[in-house]
């Protein structure tokens, strides 16, 4: 790998922290870096759910203050969601994408209404006698990061929102943890069969550790209806960009 490449590798790394600590859309800057060093579209794929393991560790390093009294939530959610990685890993590596690709656009666009709408869903959600469980929401996202992974911080942003009075920065930090615990589960098993590109995971995963460490600070000084705001915004312009592309025969990324 030449020189340009690994610069590209590591400032998308940067990038992709950032995002994804922030808004849970970490892939929509680190997947197009590795195809644009050249590394073919599953194997991208793959390569990002490796290397994104260092953002989440970043987002928890730079969260300490949000994570405080949030160990056992944490250890509940997180179990759940290494258990959806690990399907969603198995379900990758054995069917076709093609069918899972098409409805990818529409999922991330429901999410992002969901942010936007995030106080009256609430309030629908807290009736009495009516109040699906966050647990299957947690299990069903972890699959969907660990097969394809593309805004799976956007859908559990927004069930984690949808679910809990607090402030998003402290939303949003569990969040990451959450949502590393599938990423933790999924890229062992894509280690073991799958065809990591281990030189650019590296150099993905060190820009990704610091930005994904800046993120949290960034939340923590960010007023929170426009950082919503802007959050459900770029979750639409994902799905549209993965809406465009889901004519290809490949998954746009983890």
């Amino acid at each position: 790998m030449d020189a340009d490449h690994a610069v590209l590798l590591v400032l998308g790394g940067v990038g992709s922290g950032l995002t994804g600590s922030m808004a849970g859309l970490a892939s929509l800057v680190s997947y197009p870096v590795l195809l644009a060093v050249g590394i073919p579209p599953v194997a991208a794929n793959v390569t990002n759910t490796v290397a994104l393991l260092s953002s989440a560790a970043g987002a928890a390093a730079g969260s300490r203050r949000e994570l405080r009294g949030q160990g056992h939530r944490i250890l509940r959610q997180g179990a759940l969601a290494a258990a959806g990685g690990i399907a969603g890993a198995v379900l990758l590596m054995s069917t076709p994408s093609s069918a899972f690709e098409r409805v990818v656009p529409w999922l991330i666009a429901l999410s992002a209404l969901a942010l936007l709408l995030r106080e009256p869903l609430r309030a629908w959600y807290a009736k009495p006698g009516f109040r699906p469980p966050l647990s299957l929401a947690v299990f069903l996202i972890a699959i969907y990061g660990g097969y394809f992974g593309a805004a799976a911080g956007v859908l559990l942003l927004a069930a984690m929102s949808l679910a809990a009075v607090e402030p998003l920065a402290v939303t949003n930090a569990v969040k990451s943890v959450v949502l590393g615990a599938a990423n933790l589960a999924a890229a062992i098993l894509y280690a073991l069969i799958a065809p990591v590109n281990w030189t650019a995971a590296a150099l993905l995963a060190a820009g990704c550790l610091l930005g994904s460490w800046l993120g949290p600070a960034v939340v923590r000084r960010t007023p929170e209806r426009p950082l919503r705001v802007a959050i459900a915004l770029a979750a639409l312009s994902l799905a549209v960009y993965l809406w465009q592309d889901s004519g290809s025969p490949h998954p746009p990324g983890a």
